[in-house]
């Protein structure tokens, strides 16, 4: 009896901890990771770093002066040397390794043994990244992080940084206008491109920056955003008559940076500038993003006269991506498919968006249109996304990195809501007030519900 009761003190409570960590490990991964894969992998990692480099042929010859030393201070054997340890960092996600490459080795070899190092150390996924020549930082996950998405509490800012999905590493990534002008968002329906496109909105509209929106579906995607654009075409009419007022604002602005200039002589050498950043503050024109939703719809014509109003708002569209940059105009540019079989200048446009975020597609080809010169095996991976993921996507830009990331779900209606919170810092641009779409201030208090009928008793006749 004495060995039931102790059997139960015991097993019991093992068997309510084994249940708890395994409940926890599907329903919330980031408490086990912490309470439990964390020092697991800790403990894995300290003790098999240097064979388990060895094994994966990132391990060098010790120089002479090491050997020698050795040699005179000790009898221990002589052994390959691995990358130096900088630094480790254990995050709510994985665990971040620093390390100080030894000599003759590039990041590549590093990169190429990331999935055996994943096995070896029993983590979900290890990612290298470059921070400097010589030094790399190993991005290790405990679990699958873009499963449910949570942002890090620490992303990068600024008025033109807008962090807007979550990388399969653990961090933030960011459209960065000032590095990365120009996007291309590409997906097929349901595949989260909207909710993409939400997040942005949502992240812009907190920013001292004036959003323009074209959107050829009546304004159903991108009119509940009203109250925070500076301008909005919702049928192609409009957009051409936008696209021309677009042009003359870059125009305008180009003239302003012309006269700061003074040139020859006027202005000091030290201030003269390409661009509005090296303008005064008080000169200085508000940043201006323009997002295009359903691109396609710009280029589909069925006369001959809508066809000559197509290559009017092609050629605009081409001008702002050209050389809208130092204007601090930049565009954002949405669709299911874009291709030369759209139409002409097609692929001209689409050679000056930078930035390329491709969604669940329908064909090999949407996602060759987007990332075939990026990465083959981005395109390859961007066709396997199911559709049991929406949001997923893979993301990268012409130098050639790429990464797969995941964005929050964002409803329609808190879009809405965070651009009427910041509908005050809707930014005074004359050449757009004939666009600027109409809002409605009135607000709608609906009715109460009316109470029961109250029943009146009667009384009970013999």
């Amino acid at each position: 009896m004495a060995e039931l009761l102790t059997l139960a003190e015991l097993g019991v409570p093992a068997a309510a901890l084994a249940g708890g960590a395994a409940y926890a490990r599907v329903k919330a991964p980031a408490v086990f990771w912490s309470a439990v894969g964390l020092p697991v992998a800790a403990v894995r990692f300290s003790a098999t770093y240097g064979s388990t480099m060895d094994a994966c042929g990132l391990t060098v010859e010790p120089s002479r002066l090491r050997v020698l030393l050795m040699r005179a201070t000790t009898r221990r054997e002589i052994r390959p040397v691995p990358p130096r340890i900088l630094m480790v960092r254990p995050t709510s996600t994985g665990l971040r390794v620093r390390l100080r490459l030894a000599p003759g080795q590039e990041p590549a070899d590093v990169q190429a043994s990331a999935e055996r190092l994943r096995h070896a150390w029993g983590v979900h996924s290890v990612h290298v990244a470059v921070l400097k020549p010589g030094v790399v930082e190993l991005r290790m996950t405990g679990f699958d992080v873009l499963r449910t998405v949570r942002m890090p509490r620490r992303v990068p800012a600024g008025d033109l940084v807008v962090p807007v999905a979550l990388r399969e590493d653990g961090t933030a990534f960011v459209r960065d206008y000032r590095a990365v002008p120009h996007g291309l968002n590409l997906g097929a329906t349901l595949s989260g491109k909207s909710v993409y496109m939400r997040n942005l909105i949502a992240g812009l509209a907190r920013r001292p920056v004036a959003l323009v929106g074209i959107d050829c579906k009546r304004g159903v995607e991108q009119a509940p955003f009203a109250p925070r654009l500076s301008a909005l075409a919702t049928d192609p009419e409009q957009a051409s008559a936008l696209l021309d007022a677009l042009v003359y604002e870059m125009e305008d602005r180009y003239e302003l940076i012309r006269r700061h200039q003074g040139i020859p002589g006027s202005v000091p050498a030290e201030d003269i500038t390409s661009d509005i950043w090296g303008l005064p503050a008080k000169l200085r024109p508000v940043p201006l993003v323009l997002l295009v939703d359903e691109v396609a719809e710009l280029f589909l014509v069925a006369t001959r006269r809508e066809e000559e109003r197509r290559d009017h708002m092609v050629t605009q569209l081409i001008r702002l991506a050209q050389i809208g940059r130092a204007a601090g105009m930049f565009l954002e540019v949405c669709g299911q498919r874009f291709g030369s079989e759209l139409g002409k200048g097609a692929t001209m446009l689409r050679a000056q968006l930078t930035g390329r975020v491709v969604h669940r597609v329908n064909d090999r080809q949407t996602a060759d249109m987007g990332l075939g010169d990026i990465s083959p095996d981005a395109v390859l991976a961007s066709t396997q996304i199911a559709p049991e993921t929406p949001g997923l996507a893979m993301a990268g830009d012409t130098s050639g990195g790429w990464s797969r990331i995941r964005t929050p779900d964002l409803s329609l209606a808190d879009a809405a809501r965070i651009c009427r919170e910041h509908a005050h810092l809707v930014p005074d641009v004359p050449a757009l007030a004939a666009f600027r779409p109409a809002v409605s201030l009135a607000v709608v208090i609906p009715p109460k519900p009316s109470a029961p009928p109250r029943l009146v008793p009667k009384p009970v006749t013999e």
